[in-house]
């Protein structure tokens, strides 16, 4: 597939990565855009962020994907970040119980600072230490239903499920971006406004009728 330099593109998605501190947002970010995983990864201080652009359904989509701390004394900071964001990743480990059950206060500032329309996936991370699971993932999806989320479980060790995340999220903003440009365009089209810089004289009929021709036509 042929490759676009980095600043060509049809469309510029933010998405934030929210949910507790050592949850996996930063490893997820650079297994996402680097390919890489550290072990050894440290927490975030205060926001960080990287690009990588594909396809959706034909169109070249760039995504800057935005890595917030988690620690409670960066929330005041990380909140001014969620302006402008399409879509967010709400991670929790699927080791730590404690990460899940604050799900829904993650949730509740998302909502508190973002656009009422973003598109929201859960993400239960680091399913290579199933053998040390406390969240069964029957919880999760239930919990997803019930706020009405998309929800995967992922590995950023082991990649499961990372590229698959971040194409249902880009693919599910894409289609609501595509449906408001429509309704918006056959709106405009039923409504026959006029383009910008058409002069209509409504003082002299034959001239508003050719002037109104004119508009409509392409």
């Amino acid at each position: 597939m042929a490759r676009r330099v980095d600043h060509e593109y049809d469309y510029l998605f933010k998405i934030v990565l929210i949910g507790d501190s050592g949850v996996g947002k930063s490893n997820i970010l650079s297994r996402y855009t680097r390919n890489e995983f550290c072990l050894e990864s440290k927490s975030t201080i205060g926001v960080e962020f990287a690009t990588r652009t594909l396809q959706v359904e034909g169109k070249t989509v760039k995504a800057q994907i935005w890595d917030t701390a988690g620690q409670e004394r960066y929330r005041a900071i990380t909140s001014a970040y969620y302006r402008g964001a399409v879509g967010a990743l709400m991670v929790y480990d699927i080791t730590k119980s404690q990460t899940f059950d604050n799900v829904l206060r993650w949730l509740r500032e998302l909502r508190g600072h973002a656009d009422s329309n973003i598109v929201i996936m859960m993400v239960g991370n680091k399913t290579d230490l199933s053998h040390l699971r406390a969240v069964q993932e029957s919880d999760g999806l239930s919990l997803a239903e019930r706020e009405t989320l998309s929800f995967l479980e992922t590995s950023a060790l082991d990649a499961t499920n990372i590229d698959k995340a971040f194409q249902t999220i880009l693919s599910e903003i894409y289609h609501i971006i595509s449906k408001k440009a429509l309704a918006a365009q056959q709106a405009a089209g039923a409504a026959a406004i006029p383009g910008q810089g058409t002069t209509i004289n409504v003082a002299d009929t034959s001239t508003s009728s050719k002037n109104n021709n004119t508009c409509c036509s392409t």
